[in-house]
């Protein structure tokens, strides 16, 4: 079993969809292993996101991030990192396969419902953003 970050963004928790997108990964075979709901201050955004800070869309994307609660979580699963990236589809909703959480769920290409890890290096690092090591020892 690998793990993976998942981040239920803050236009889907707004528009209360954050239960039907949890719901959406369990029923595509990822078992939740730590979850909160927390609300990014600019530095905390900053830093999750430094990668794109020299990116045109790094401003809009840290100001987005913390326009409101957003939902961290760890997620396991055979595979996690690959298999996660293909149950949310394409960054833009328009080009996402139906099905996906962004197709269900994503109002444009920024406010694209839900963040994923691209890698399983940066999983475990975003894993380690958002919860403890004490939190990741029990997982």
């Amino acid at each position: 079993m690998n793990r993976t970050l998942a981040i239920i963004k803050p236009d889907a928790v707004a528009a209360g969809k954050a239960g039907k997108i949890l719901a959406h990964l369990e029923d595509a075979g990822f078992t939740v292993r730590a979850a909160r709901l927390t609300r990014l201050n600019r530095a905390q955004a900053e830093a999750f996101y430094a990668v794109h800070s020299e990116r045109p869309f790094f401003e809009s994307l840290v100001s987005f991030m913390t326009s409101g609660p957003v939902m961290p979580m760890a997620l396991e699963a055979d595979g996690a990192v690959p298999k996660l990236r293909k149950v949310i589809g394409a960054t833009d909703p328009a080009e996402a396969d139906e099905g996906t959480i962004r197709k269900l769920h994503a109002e444009s290409k920024e406010r694209n419902a839900i963040h994923a890890s691209d890698s399983d290096e940066n999983a475990a690092q975003e894993i380690a953003f958002f919860f403890s090591e004490a939190e990741r020892l029990s997982l």
